[in-house]
């Protein structure tokens, strides 16, 4: 009997084809769609299941539907308007792949008898890190790649992961899924977060905690001198100029958000560079952290280019110090660090240094 194994099957066409070719390799699939955000949603809703379940039918794979809906709402959701409200900036994605794609499919999956799930990410895992273990490296399509969101994978997990797409472009892969007649081959794909309609993330926030938002505050110079208000610092990220509304002739961005004080500090371009970051929560692809200080290339955010920098290990947390100033260094942000298209670690910005 073949290895069954479970494919997160999102009714996208990323997942539409990997389920495509572990079944056409032999495997005994079980598609499962993840109900997580409800139907107002880019992603996750019932037009999204009932996607799935038409490729399911039409790959000859059994299909299921596991509602999460209450889960994501309090792991992720909940989580998010938090963040913003303490003044850091959420990336909701890594939580969403690392509860639930992971996780919660890999329960699912145990009381399925299948020891391996996959998904449609692009990204690949191999064994030849020292001692055979699990290496996490970047998909072949750079422009899709997302390991950036699965840094912190455990060994175990990476063990019992498979990423089908990791050697495919998405031209081919859409190529495959028109080959095999699949109702996702067209489907367009959202690039934005999907419980957030329109990208306003401020909205979200005031309607998930309507009595938390902090009110009217100050917006300050580097100096402390107020040149004017803010609705909330909800509506704020490090980095933003939009939505300031000041009146000045300098072009001037967010810099830090400072929740306790309800404030928003305010620089030019220049003043924007950071020297490192404070990270706390890190973790470490090889499943501990090196014995001393090491040097990686270090992206802030998904589409960041990245930096070298060195990474010097402290307890559960560490520290970043760049070679050069990176720009928008925003606490609540992932910092991953790379050793080429390796992913060795990652950890959550605590604090941007000066």
């Amino acid at each position: 009997m073949s290895e069954r194994v479970v494919v997160a099957l999102s009714g996208g066409v990323d997942s539409s084809v990997a389920a495509a070719m572990l079944s056409g390799a032999g495997r005994e699939v079980v598609g499962i769609t993840l109900a997580l955000a409800g139907d107002a949603s880019r992603c996750c809703s019932l037009a999204d299941a009932e996607d799935a379940r038409r490729v399911a039918e039409r790959l000859g794979v059994t299909f299921y539907v596991a509602n999460y809906r209450d889960q994501f709402r309090q792991e992720v959701i909940e989580f998010f308007a938090d963040e913003y409200l303490a003044g850091r900036t959420p990336i909701p994605c890594v939580a969403c792949n690392q509860r639930f794609k992971f996780h919660h499919l890999m329960e699912r999956a145990a009381a399925l008898g299948a020891d391996r799930v996959a998904t449609g990410h692009y990204a690949r895992i191999d064994r030849a890190g020292p001692g055979g273990t699990f290496r996490l490296l970047r998909g072949l399509d750079r422009g899709k790649d997302q390991s950036y969101y699965l840094f912190d994978l455990s060994q175990e997990q990476l063990g019992r992961i498979e990423f089908p797409l990791g050697e495919l472009t998405k031209p081919e892969v859409r190529e495959q899924a028109r080959k095999l007649g699949l109702r996702t081959a067209e489907k367009p794909e959202s690039q934005e977060i999907c419980f957030v309609p329109d990208n306003d993330y401020a909205s979200v926030v005031e309607a998930i905690r309507p009595d938390a938002l902090p009110g009217e505050g100050e917006i300050v110079d580097e100096a402390g001198a107020v040149l004017g208000k803010h609705a909330g610092i909800h509506h704020f990220t490090v980095g933003q100029r939009r939505g300031l509304r000041l009146s000045s002739d300098r072009k001037l961005y967010v810099k830090r958000i400072e929740a306790a004080a309800n404030r928003v500090v305010v620089a030019d371009g220049a003043g924007l560079g950071s020297s490192g970051a404070r990270l706390e929560r890190v973790s470490w692809i090889a499943g501990a952290a090196p014995n001393e200080s090491t040097r990686a290339t270090v992206h802030v955010r998904y589409r960041h280019e990245g930096e070298p920098a060195r990474i010097e290990p402290d307890g559960s947390g560490a520290t970043v110090r760049f070679d050069e100033p990176v720009r928008a260094v925003a606490p609540g942000q992932a910092a991953v660090f790379y050793d080429g298209d390796a992913v060795v670690g990652g950890g959550w910005i605590a604090e941007a240094l000066a």
